[in-house]
């Protein structure tokens, strides 16, 4: 081509290149190698042909495939919990403090029934919510190693270890070995810590957190352990709560150990600060004064439901209350520490209006929760240090309904705050109240009277009820075997509300989990299993859990002598083995039982 001949030109035309032409096109359109005429063909032959076809279609399978599990395994990555994707501003660094609050037996219909009950008693307009709804960021699944229906036990440890166990379970593993908890890690990497219960603070939740035991019916041994007497040594800075009765020597009025220790002597002798009375706790000045460690056992079980404690305020703190001072005192405390605080905060007795099926009783329990978990933002943004809240439940309890189907007949659709608004006091209360009064009253009072005072005094003043029939009143004062008079006043207010509720045990419902911030707690955002909140707490607060285990592990033949013995049985210190026939991994089959057994029994092996 010269340099004036143009690139649009036509070229010189054969008779070649027609036929070429035309053979190029085809090639572009099928795909298939071109071939001149005159020239020998060099193609791969019919077999050849169909042996690349095999390997082709190999091939597009196995990229297939290969598709296929990378987005099975991306998607399984998005569903976990990640240790490294935290979000927006990423996963915090430096000194840190982080506040656990379990809402023990909360499910998420015990918010929309408080949502609707709070609506109607403070007047306040629809789209009015609690706080709790603000912070709503997942929910966590709840079944242990051995039940898809969890206890308390099970389900703190998945928090405390981030493993599954069996119910009962107080932080120890189905082979009946010791977990590493986040408190003792949080401990142990120089982080100040915290309990603050509504129950006995040796009860399933809590013990978790600081100690460890085959069963949780060992709270004698719980309380050992909190105390100071663990092969650790003393894991935990604060405690505030009820339970004082396994502290104190059977000897002692108002103990129930089985012993004759005095563990709060014990726990003094471990530098414990002890409190006893209202009065102590007020001395502390909202934390101001408080030094650490400090142990503050207001109750000799568990402390009122809120519905009975507001009208005993000079005896019981609230758990806001408790919660108030227990960040203050923890925030001083570390004011100059490199490390900041872990604090575990329980509602602890939403879950026994659950068990008692008291929905009076629950809704004041989910909004003194409400109250504790507003106080706890409120400190988290004025503090200096930088935090997370994290809030969820071990369980549901009470398998609870906005819903009840009175009749036989169609439904109706109803349900009605306004009988839980008229209750002064919790079933538990009155029916304490009864059992009280029928002692003192038996020898010179006919039923008549009984009746009349069941009537009027608990019926009507404490419980609002003005329209009990004769039937229901002959079953209160005579009981049929085996029926618990407090169950029988719960009914009454629920029957009347149309709240319905199908178990006085556990369910198996998903639980709700909250948050100060989505950004701090990324990784929990969406269905998550309950280890993964625990794996959260130790990731959080960079805690090598694993460690402890490993250290308990080595402590197999500990004692509270601190002389080990190896002529005991291995991990004596927790207490009595479950043994062999008490299923620890696996899900229970259908067996015929089908009844429930009494009041103190849940039918999860273990007290509620």
């Amino acid at each position: 081509m010269t340099g004036n001949e143009s690139l649009l030109a036509p070229r010189p035309s054969s008779e070649l290149s027609s036929i070429r032409n035309a053979e190029e096109e085809d090639a572009l359109l099928t795909g298939e190698r071109t071939t001149r005429r005159n020239e020998p063909r060099r193609g791969l032959g019919f077999w050849g042909q169909v042996g690349t076809f095999a390997w082709a279609a190999i091939a597009t399978i196995l990229v297939i495939v290969l598709a296929v599990v990378y987005q099975h395994e991306a998607a399984k990555n998005r569903r976990a919990p990640s240790h490294e994707v935290w979000g927006p501003g990423g996963k915090p660094t430096g000194k840190r403090n982080l506040i656990f609050m379990v809402s023990d037996g909360m499910g998420p219909t015990s918010l929309s029934m408080t949502r609707s009950f709070r609506q109607l008693t403070e007047s306040l307009p629809i789209d009015d919510i609690l706080v709790l709804d603000k912070h709503y960021i997942g929910q966590s699944r709840t079944r242990s190693s051995n039940s898809l229906v969890t206890d308390s036990a099970a389900g703190a440890t998945a928090f405390t270890c981030a493993n599954k166990s069996y119910n009962g379970a107080i932080s120890v593993l189905p082979d009946h070995s010791p977990c590493g908890t986040v408190l003792e890690a949080a401990k142990l990497a120089g982080y100040h810590t915290g309990l603050v219960v509504t129950t006995r603070i040796t009860d399933a939740t809590p013990a978790c957190f600081a100690s460890h035991a085959n069963l949780r019916q060992y709270e004698d041994s719980i309380a050992e352990q909190e105390a100071g007497e663990h092969p650790l040594g003393r894991v935990v800075d604060l405690i505030l709560g009820g339970g004082r009765c396994h502290f104190l020597p059977n000897s002692t009025e108002g103990s129930c150990r089985a012993d004759d220790r005095d563990i709060v002597e014990l726990a003094s002798q471990n530098g414990f600060h002890y409190l006893q009375d209202r009065t102590a706790f007020d001395a502390l000045n909202g934390g101001a004064k408080a030094k650490l460690p400090l142990m503050g056992l207001f109750a000799e079980k568990d402390i009122p439901f809120e519905i009975d404690r507001r009208s005993q305020n000079d005896v019981y703190p609230s758990l806001e209350e408790m919660a108030r001072t227990a960040l203050t005192t923890l925030s001083e405390a570390t004011r100059d520490s490199e490390q900041g605080f872990f604090l575990m905060i329980e509602g602890s007795r939403i879950d026994h209006a659950g068990h008692g099926n008291d929905p009076a009783a629950q809704v004041h329990e989910v909004i003194a929760f409400d109250k504790a978990f507003a106080a706890v933002l409120e400190f988290l943004e004025k503090d200096d240090t930088p935090g997370v809240l994290v809030s969820t439940s071990d369980h549901e309890t009470g398998g609870l309904a906005a819903a009840r189907q009175l009749h036989t007949s169609y439904p109706e659709y109803l349900w009605l705050p306004r009988i839980l608004a008229n209750a002064e006091h919790s079933s538990e209360y009155v029916a304490a109240k009864l059992s009280n009064h029928l002692l003192e009253a038996g020898k010179h009072d006919d039923d008549s009277k009984k009746k009349a005072y069941i009537r009027k005094t608990l019926l009507e003043k404490d419980l609002g009820i003005s329209d009990a029939t004769d039937e229901e009143v002959n079953a209160l004062l005579h009981p049929e075997e085996g029926v618990s008079r407090q169950y029988l006043f719960a009914d009454m207010i629920s029957r009347r509300a149309q709240i319905g509720w199908s178990t006085h045990g556990h369910s198996a419902a998903d639980v709700n989990i909250y948050a100060s911030s989505s950004k701090d707690a990324w990784p929990l955002v969406g269905n998550n299993e309950n280890t993964d909140v625990g794996a959260f707490l130790a990731n959080y607060l960079d805690l090598d859990v694993d460690a402890v285990t490993k250290r308990l592990k080595s402590a197999a033949y500990w004692t509270a002598s601190g002389e080990e013995s190896t002529t005991q049985e291995k991990y004596n210190w927790m207490g009595d083995p479950v043994g062999s026939t008490v299923r620890t991994e696996g899900l229970d089959t259908y067996h015929g039982d089908f009844k429930k057994r009494s009041l103190d029994d849940c039918g999860c092996g273990a007290v509620h």
